[in-house]
């Protein structure tokens, strides 16, 4: 490849990233209906007709930030060792993850319940079906290795918890104690207590702490 044509291809690519970093961002804060196209191409600095060049229009755009959501997911790295020592492993690169990608975890669970864009989810976790496939039926060998009478359900069950951790984070910020819920988790599926915090930045935990959305919009500010 010439070297101008590489260099042409890599500022397209930062265009489209940009573009989608900005979306990831407005969504979050203002919901898709109150994100335009020209207030998305106004943060990202680019020109507007770049959107449709990109992804086509708003609708491509905001699959992009589903699928954006399923590649961070399935991107965890997984940790070899025992049954006990993946499970651990899965609980802390989720949690892990959901604090470096909070912008894009709160867009796709306020995209997830609107009827508009529920449709543009449902696509998109069909495009990823068999990465969806493959990494639950690892948990689920997982968990019949350590001895679970129904695995499919335990899988379930974890992401539902998982999930109920990332949704609470998302709407509480700092004031949710995330890394006490992690120590919950482990303890809830009898594992040891983890030896180090999580690699995030997170709020030293009052006691006596009650989740308050504001945690939310003092971590924004």
């Amino acid at each position: 490849m010439a070297r101008s044509d590489e260099h042409n291809r890599a500022a397209r690519e930062r265009a489209r990233e940009v573009i989608l970093q900005a979306a990831v961002s407005l969504f979050a804060e203002r919901g898709v209906s109150g994100a335009s196209i020209a207030q998305i191409t106004q943060r990202a600095g680019v020109a507007q007709g770049l959107v449709n060049y990109h992804f086509g229009g708003k609708e491509q755009l905001i699959s992009a930030v589903f699928d954006r959501w399923f590649e961070a997911l399935f991107g965890i790295p997984q940790v070899d060792g025992t049954a006990d020592e993946r499970l651990a492993g899965i609980i802390d690169g989720a949690l892990t993850a959901t604090g470096y990608a909070l912008s894009v975890q709160r867009a796709v669970f306020a995209m997830q319940q609107q009827p508009t864009t529920h449709r543009l989810y449902a696509e998109s976790e069909e495009r990823h079906a068999e990465q969806a496939r493959a990494s639950e039926d690892i948990v689920r060998a997982m968990f019949r290795e350590r001895g679970a009478a129904d695995p499919a359900l335990e899988e379930i069950m974890l992401r539902s918890t998982l999930e109920g951790i990332f949704m609470k984070y998302a709407v509480y910020g700092d004031t949710y104690p995330l890394e006490d819920a992690r120590r919950w988790v482990h303890r809830l599926y009898g594992l040891p207590e983890p030896q180090t915090p999580l690699p995030l930045q997170l709020a030293p935990r009052d006691p006596d702490t009650r989740t308050r959305a504001s945690g939310a919009l003092r971590a924004e500010q």
